[in-house]
């Protein structure tokens, strides 16, 4: 529509201009008293136009909303087909996109009510301005001011006259729906990200990565309560430190705040004493790679997957971050290597291969700070060695950050911190918690008891 607008209307515009104003001239020395009768019906018709616009917009617009609500409903049912199969939900999606697809047949219902009470005034208009024309002409040649012969040419001349202003009235129909198409994607455009630079914020460089909290309090938008409240903590450079507790207790907060996902509400984190808000966004995030348990992957090659925000990377390098990752014998089995299409979010691919593809990606980035968010939970023992092997491989010598549940991956961490609602309960080594009996302890024991009865049964 926007594309249709900008072609064809300064085109329509500038033609119909010229032909109403040659017309408007032939009728004026024809006849000026029958001219100033379509000169009257011409504004009343312009009147109309300029005040329904606004209805006929709000309509256009609606109508795109709409639209966008179904295409919404239908990526997320094609997204998550495989949750709606496995739980027989077809029959519910099916319901969604037949609710959306009325609120979208009503809204089109209400658009081509509009328009056709756009076009049939405007038409009435001109139908009656025919017949007022005929019927003042008629006594106009009673009074002897015009001839029969000049009236039928004026009434001829009327429909020379028309003729470009109903191009200007599909013509306004075309300016709203590339007006709405453009506002909306202006609204999109325009809408600002929660989280920018701030005014001044440095290039940080190569960051060492040395971070801390300092008294930080974070909700999420709409929550009630904090999920950190007041919470300090000190990670000294190219330490591993591990997050522990159960669900809900703010280790994925920790991590997603790290990179400035969100801001905090108060207090501060800073990386190598430099608040990671008057950094540049950039170069924050050019200093951290994540792993996290969900890993994306974007429907081109293996290659492109690997050197995700590193395109300038070449084969070599890319390869021995597949070597690094334990992926690359895996990718020389395939079809076409390394240029094998990866399908939609990695479909071919299987939960462990996904994330050491996730892992050569880190490999390639190499960052100084690390974090990994339940890397390895989702994936079965044997997957789980060899993502594990990958994962400790890459730790080394970074500042790292361990989200886990299964606490076996996180032994080898320089300090373990266990999490509360309340905060940092208790923090040490894997060993010195073991020995101290607490929480960790009891996590650990509950933990290898229910691997034992696994076993037993199986």
């Amino acid at each position: 529509d926007i594309t249709e607008l900008a072609h064809h209307g300064p085109e329509n515009l500038l033609i119909s201009a010229i032909k109403i104003a040659g017309a408007f001239i032939i009728l004026m020395n024809t006849h000026v008293g029958l001219t100033m009768v379509l000169l009257i019906f011409t504004v009343l018709m312009v009147l109309f136009t300029f005040f329904y616009r606004k209805k006929m917009f709000r309509s256009f617009m609606d109508n795109r909303v709409k639209i966008a609500n179904v295409n919404a409903i239908v990526n997320d049912s094609l997204s998550g087909i495989r949750t709606v199969q496995s739980y027989s939900q077809e029959e519910v999606e099916l319901e969604k996109f037949y609710v959306g697809n009325q609120e979208f047949y009503q809204s089109k219902k209400n658009m081509y009510t509009v328009m056709g009470t756009y076009h049939s005034t405007n038409g009435f208009l001109q139908g009656l301005l025919y017949v007022v024309t005929i019927v003042a002409g008629g006594f106009y040649v009673v009074r002897g001011t015009i001839n029969p012969g000049d009236l039928y040419l004026f009434v001829l001349y009327i429909n020379m006259f028309l003729q470009p202003v109903r191009t200007l009235i599909q013509f306004n129909e075309q300016l709203q729906q590339g007006m709405t198409g453009f506002f909306r994607m202006c609204q999109i455009l325009d809408t600002e990200p929660e989280i920018q630079d701030l005014p001044g914020a440095i290039d940080a460089g190569l960051l060492r990565g040395d971070i801390k909290f300092e008294g930080v309090t974070f909700k999420y938008k709409d929550a009630d309560d904090s999920v950190l409240t007041d919470f300090s903590l000190d990670i000294k450079a190219k330490h591993s430190v591990a997050l522990v507790g159960p669900s809900g207790v703010g280790k994925s907060t920790i991590c997603s705040l790290i990179p400035r996902f969100y801001d905090v509400d108060e207090g501060a984190i800073t990386i190598d004493g430099i608040d990671i808000r008057n950094m540049t966004l950039r170069s924050l995030r050019d200093n951290i790679a994540m792993v996290q348990q969900d890993v994306y992957l974007f429907n081109s090659s293996v290659r492109d997957n690997i050197a995700y925000g590193q395109y300038d990377a070449s084969d070599e390098q890319i390869i021995a971050a597949a070597k690094q990752a334990n992926i690359h014998d895996f990718i020389m089995t395939l079809s076409k290597g390394y240029d094998t299409m990866v399908g939609e979010r990695g479909v071919r691919f299987s939960g462990g291969e996904k994330q050491r593809i996730s892992i050569a990606r880190a490999f390639l980035r190499n960052p100084p700070i690390l974090i990994l968010d339940e890397a390895t939970s989702s994936l079965d023992n044997v997957s789980e060695r060899a993502v594990q092997e990958s994962l400790d491989r890459l730790s080394r010598d970074r500042t790292t950050i361990v989200i886990a549940h299964r606490l076996s991956t996180v032994r080898n961490a320089d300090e373990i911190l266990v999490l509360s609602e309340t905060g940092i309960t208790e923090r040490g080594t894997h060993d010195g918690l073991m020995a101290r009996g607490g929480e960790y302890a009891g996590y650990y024991q509950v933990q290898f008891e229910d691997l034992s009865v696994v076993k037993e049964g199986a």
